[in-house]
């Protein structure tokens, strides 16, 4: 692990974290705020060019084909299409109209690296997935909002949205492949340890204490951990912490909390790193924020 990581943070996690009960997508989801915005809930007839913002789509009824890029996929009801990344997509109606929700999606900025680690498009079929009966209750609440329009609907019906990206992030968790972070949080060992950082990204982490959170050697965890997740444990905290530094700074916190907060020993140790990651200084963005 890198020195700048391990030494210059100044706090420590307290004996929970040996034994955390594990929430492996609580600490990403609750300091990188997921939200959606729901803009279109009603029959599609013709082909729609969606704008370059990562989306949430949930089918209803019909059938689609959904096109980013050179990738397309036919899609059939009732199904949930995830876009995570910001790019312009077409949606086709195959064999007449179909019942489409459409959302705006923000899965906690740019460098989450759970959003990082999605494919660009994904789509549940929910007849089939294990927990298809959890969003299929979504889908129809959501559609129930839309078509009743109460007093508050815009409000539940994104609610429910956000509601249905957490399932959808726990599901594909669950049936990960490759090298990433999604794999990472798969493996019973690496996901104490990944969880551990997420949810204490300001701790004194090592690789011996982050090998003993996760119950493994230090040279086992160190190979494990860039086999499944693809990169150094060193390198993955280091991409955490400058993606909080980033959210808490846009949103106006001072560079000396955001230093304190995820682990760095003085603001002049937070803007080397963030600039050598960024590419641009840490105050430099606090300037143009305001």
């Amino acid at each position: 692990m890198s020195d700048n990581d391990c030494n210059s943070s100044k706090s420590t996690p307290d004996d929970s974290c040996a034994s955390l009960s594990v929430d492996r997508l609580a600490g990403i989801l609750g300091r990188l705020r997921l939200t959606a915005r729901v803009y279109r809930a009603q029959p599609l007839a013709e082909p729609v060019v969606f704008d370059a913002r990562a989306h949430l789509h949930i089918l209803r009824s019909g059938r689609v084909q959904v096109r980013v890029g050179d990738v397309a996929d036919t899609i059939d009801a009732p199904a949930a299409i995830l876009l995570p990344q910001s790019l312009s997509h077409r949606v086709v109606p195959l064999n007449g109209p179909c019942d489409l929700a459409s959302a705006h999606i923000d899965l906690g900025g740019i460098a989450n690296p759970l959003a990082q680690a999605l494919p660009a498009l994904q789509a549940l079929d929910l007849r089939k997935d294990s927990q298809g009966w959890q969003l299929r209750s979504v889908l129809d609440l959501l559609f129930g909002e839309a078509e009743e329009r109460h007093c508050g609907h815009q409000v539940v019906m994104d609610r429910l949205a956000e509601a249905a990206l957490v399932l959808i992030l726990r599901q594909s968790m669950e049936v990960a492949e490759g090298i990433g972070l999604l794999a990472g949080l798969a493996h019973p060992q690496l996901a104490v340890a990944l969880t551990a950082m997420h949810d204490h990204p300001g701790a004194d982490w090592t690789l011996e204490r982050l090998a003993e959170t996760a119950g493994l050697s230090r040279s086992v965890f160190a190979d494990t951990f860039h086999q499944v997740v693809g990169v150094p444990p060193g390198q993955y905290l280091s991409g955490w912490r400058m993606a909080l530094a980033r959210d808490a700074l846009e949103r106006g916190e001072s560079l000396k909390r955001v230093a304190r907060d995820v682990g760095y020993a003085s603001p002049a140790a937070l803007s080397r790193a963030f600039s050598r990651h960024h590419g641009v200084s840490a105050r430099t963005l606090l300037k143009t924020d305001r």
